[in-house]
């Protein structure tokens, strides 16, 4: 095994975070798209858990949580500053919500089937307060969480953002939330959204398609996003 292996579903908003961000470092991986009702042994060998994401070093070393794996590939080097500007105290806090009572919040108004006694209305509420108008007051001044540039909070709470939105589209555009409305629509347009969401063929190890030249010069150097209608009247 000479390249890290990362066992990942494609629409799994962790496994996105971790492509995001292995595809930010210029990280060189197989990705194994795993099926949901028949996980590999090999997975299950290396993770009892049997969640994706994971990454499988070339020295054996297993990473078992999204974030481990962000902070694996963007820590050790980061001359673009994703990884260092997204350890601000308010930065970490976002990711302690977004992980914590907006994922509940999220699942509960996402699949209302699997939770009898939960209000579906009452936690697409909970999901916007505890999260989404924070980050919209955070983006009404900058048009990134890390200030004018990405960073490494940005690609953790996107996918998640992204969950939520399309779960009723017509009612998210409603919503008071331009400057979050605006880094959404960002995300979902840039490169590197684009190319952390090339379908692998299934239960299988595939080179994973890295950035190419355009797109690595689109995420790393393009940083500097319009600002958003709120943030110009701010």
């Amino acid at each position: 095994m000479t390249k890290p292996l990362l066992y990942t579903y494609r629409r799994c908003p962790y496994a996105m975070r971790a492509r995001m961000a292995l595809l930010v470092a210029g990280i060189t991986f197989d990705g194994f798209e795993i099926v949901l009702r028949d996980k590999p042994a090999a997975l299950l060998a290396l993770s009892p858990k049997a969640t994706v994401p994971v990454l499988q070093l070339p020295d054996g070393q297993v990473l078992e949580e999204s974030w481990e794996i962000v902070q694996w590939a963007l820590a050790s080097q980061d001359p673009q500053g994703w990884w260092s500007r997204a350890q601000s105290a308010e930065n970490l806090d976002l990711l302690v919500c977004n992980d914590g009572p907006f994922k509940l919040h999220l699942d509960r108004y996402k699949y209302p089937e699997r939770y009898a006694e939960s209000a579906r209305d009452v936690h697409r509420e909970q999901a916007v307060a505890v999260l989404l108008m924070p980050l919209e007051k955070r983006l009404q001044h900058k048009p990134y969480l890390g200030g004018v540039a990405p960073c490494a909070t940005d690609i953790a709470l996107f996918p998640f953002v992204r969950q939520f939105a399309a779960v009723e589209p017509s009612w998210f555009v409603d919503q008071p939330l331009p400057a979050l409305q605006f880094w959404l629509k960002h995300w979902l347009a840039s490169p590197l959204f684009e190319a952390c969401m090339v379908k692998l063929p299934s239960q299988t190890a595939t080179p994973f398609p890295p950035l190419t030249p355009a797109m690595v010069s689109a995420v790393t150097q393009a940083t500097v996003i319009p600002s958003s209608p709120s943030s110009t009247a701010a």
